[in-house]
């Protein structure tokens, strides 16, 4: 049976310390069916807030493999909720689409809970997994966390990977993240897209900032996703969906509107650097996230691009009244508060 655990962390209200502890609880299982989504016998997709990538456990008759782990913070969470679906079996195999650390933060944690654990990554930046280089795998650049861990194989696009009892087929899937690979079943016509393919977009397009020209990689790789001609889609966050055509057509419209307009996608990447620093902190007084955003160098390149003519500390107050203006973070003081 597949099935859908919807686990997010909710928000403090103005005022009150984060309890993180209420963060960690995992939340009850409900059917995939309930979404209207038809997944393989054996996945179950833990689907999380947006700090944390979604979870994907399948389970075979072999083994039982988890594919991306979530954001450090909510580690606890994960390895709560992967050991509430297995009850005695053991996690044989974990796999990351990508290396950004909402989706890999929970590796070590689960390495650890698991110590016979293989965990496979695309090639792409495996040697600096090896050599652990906080700077070339982004999480310093980005300003986020991610604990070291190891990796044991190569998720090599154009392979198959048997997970649970499905074969799923590699695909290479640059965009967001030049290294990226989505995960394809083609009997239940199943597709993995991680942040390629969301119901209403996709993620940022990180070569982007670095001045690396990737929005026909992004284009490609939807291209790619419609050839496959998949019956649902498990992104790497919200629910599963069937609407294929019309995500695809919702994301190709959003890059259209990036591509016209470069400066409109910088200061969505601001943005979300931005709320994902509160969904990570919860809170922060305006004087620590001024800090935080000057020590973070994707956050002060796209500020010093996009604010040129103004200081910096008036860059970041317009980006919180933005978050603000659209319901994602309230302002009361000198401190900012994720909603």
């Amino acid at each position: 049976m597949a099935t859908t655990v919807t686990s997010g962390a909710s928000s403090t209200p103005p005022g009150k310390a984060p309890n993180l502890a209420h963060h960690a609880a995992p939340q009850a299982a409900h059917h995939a069916a309930s979404h209207g989504v038809p997944l393989p016998a054996g996945v179950t997709v833990f689907e999380r807030g947006w700090l944390s990538s979604n979870n994907i456990l399948i389970q075979g008759a072999d083994h039982c493999a988890l594919i991306d782990s979530g954001y450090c913070t909510h580690a606890p969470q994960t390895v709560a909720l992967v050991r509430a679906a297995l009850h005695t079996r053991p996690l044989d195999w974990l796999l990351n689409t990508h290396l950004h650390s909402d989706h890999c933060g929970g590796n070590a944690a689960l390495q650890a809970a698991y110590p016979a654990l293989q965990t496979h990554i695309p090639p792409g930046q495996s040697d600096f997994v090896w050599e652990w280089n906080a700077d070339a795998l982004s999480y310093t650049p980005t300003g986020q966390q991610c604990p070291p861990f190891r990796f044991d194989a190569l998720l090599q696009p154009g392979s198959t990977v048997r997970l649970g009892d499905w074969q799923w087929q590699v695909h290479a899937a640059p965009g967001h993240d030049p290294h990226a690979v989505i995960l394809f079943e083609p009997v239940s016509r199943t597709v993995i897209t991680a942040d390629a393919l969301w119901a209403r977009g996709f993620g940022v397009v990180f070569p982007e900032l670095d001045g690396v020209d990737a929005f026909d990689a992004v284009a490609a790789t939807l291209d790619l996703i419609e050839s496959l001609q998949p019956l649902a889609v498990i992104p790497g966050h919200g629910s599963p969906f069937t609407t294929v055509h019309q995500s695809i057509a919702i994301a190709r419209e959003r890059l259209n509107g990036f591509v016209i307009d470069p400066i409109r996608h910088l200061q969505h990447a601001a943005k979300v650097l931005l709320k994902f620093k509160l969904l990570e902190v919860q809170c922060m007084e305006r004087a620590n996230l001024l800090a935080w955003a000057q020590a973070t160098p994707y956050f002060a390149a796209m500020l010093g691009k996009h604010f040129g003519g103004h200081d910096f500390a008036h860059g970041v107050d317009q980006l919180v009244q933005d978050l603000v203006r659209s319901g994602a973070a309230t302002v009361h003081g000198n401190w900012i508060y994720n909603n």
